[in-house]
């Protein structure tokens, strides 16, 4: 079977709506909705296969707002939504309820009868699939081909898409390994060769209010030596162990409790490992917050809250600390640093240091 002129038309400007889409997540919500409208069908959605062979995201199109709230919380991939998962080959049904596969649907679903699914691979992968129902009539073999088509499309933008994060993600690692030998080659020596000649000039003094003051000064170039060798494993740590965001964020705010007696609680849910330069300012809202409530709020408790979605991820770092007066507070505490990060990236940020301390920020995707 062939598609016909206006098929084909209709298939050109999916096409190439989807192709002008900025972002992935836009490619995908594009896709969905073209998908939608070359078919006919009143809903579509768009599933994205995760690592654990469910459903991690799910885009939809077709139901009201109010309706979905209604609905309440979205497939992960069960019954017919889930064999195609198992068995990643266009589907067409005609009668939905009747279907061996059918689950059922939850309270205030609205009702559907037939059903066309199709995935959508990234190279050897694959990445999801489309699911489109209620269509007038039932679905045809040329919507199936349409949608496979559209599919295509989607699967080359995302294959384009992971390659293009992978180079990125080399350059990043490649750049911050350099910026981190050159701090601990030159800078950390020199500060190192500095503190040695203090201490000798402090022996040679003997006691006395200028060895002490010296003393000081050592240490302070001690602290700042194990500050900047902290620095330096995020800048190499960052960009290896974004894969795995969760073991990023615990890893580091162990660093960051060390030897000081703090109770933490972390929790790091639904971040795209993708969306890693959002990630990596993320974690360095989690330090700057995290070093300010150890090093100077005195904290006993301490929460850490990285929490990711398809618009961004959102951090909350709360201790039981002093807290402090965000307009007269000492600038050497990095508020000022933490601030403009987040507000560079457009996101914002909120500090309420009323009863203990409480930084919220969302970082958009």
């Amino acid at each position: 079977m062939e598609l016909d002129a206006h098929q084909l038309r209709a298939l050109v400007k999916a096409a190439a709506a989807v192709a002008e889409a900025v972002d992935l997540h836009q490619v995908l919500k594009t896709a969905v909705e073209m998908a939608r409208q070359s078919t006919g069908a009143r809903y579509a959605a768009l599933g994205v296969r995760n690592e654990h062979g469910t459903l991690g995201e799910f885009i939809h199109v077709g139901m009201t707002p109010d309706l979905a709230e209604k609905v309440g919380q979205l497939p992960i991939g069960r019954g017919l939504l889930g064999r195609l998962l198992t068995h990643p080959e266009p589907l067409r049904v005609d009668d939905l309820p009747a279907h061996e596969d059918f689950a059922g649907f939850p309270p205030d679903h609205p009702p559907m009868e037939n059903f066309l699914g199709v995935p959508i691979a990234a190279g050897s992968t694959i990445f999801g699939n489309f699911y489109l129902t209620e269509k007038p009539g039932g679905f045809t073999e040329a919507d199936e081909m349409m949608v496979e088509a559209l599919a295509a499309v989607v699967g080359s933008a995302v294959s384009a898409a992971q390659l293009n994060l992978r180079i990125r993600r080399m350059a990043l690692v490649e750049d911050r390994e350099r910026i981190a030998r050159d701090l601990h080659d030159a800078v950390i020596q020199e500060l190192f060769a500095v503190g040695l000649g203090l201490q000798s000039l402090a022996v040679s003094l003997g006691e006395g209010p200028t060895t002490e003051r010296l003393e000081q000064a050592i240490g302070g170039i001690d602290d700042a030596i194990d500050a900047l060798r902290g620095f330096i494993f995020d800048l190499r740590s960052v960009g290896v162990t974004v894969i795995d965001p969760e073991r990023a964020v615990r890893r580091l705010v162990a660093r960051l409790v060390a030897n000081r007696p703090v109770d933490t609680e972390v929790v790091v849910a639904g971040v795209d490992p993708a969306q890693a330069d959002v990630f990596d300012d993320a974690l360095q809202v989690v330090r700057e917050s995290v070093s300010n409530a150890v090093r100077h709020a005195g904290a006993k408790r301490l929460t850490v809250s990285v929490l990711g979605s398809v618009d961004g991820i959102t951090v909350e770092v709360t201790d039981d600390g002093r807290g402090f007066d965000p307009l007269t507070v000492k600038r050497g505490l990095g508020l000022d640093n933490l601030t403009a990060r987040v507000r560079v990236r457009g996101g914002n940020i909120e500090i309420d240091a009323r009863n203990g301390t409480s930084v919220s920020a969302f970082l958009p995707a």
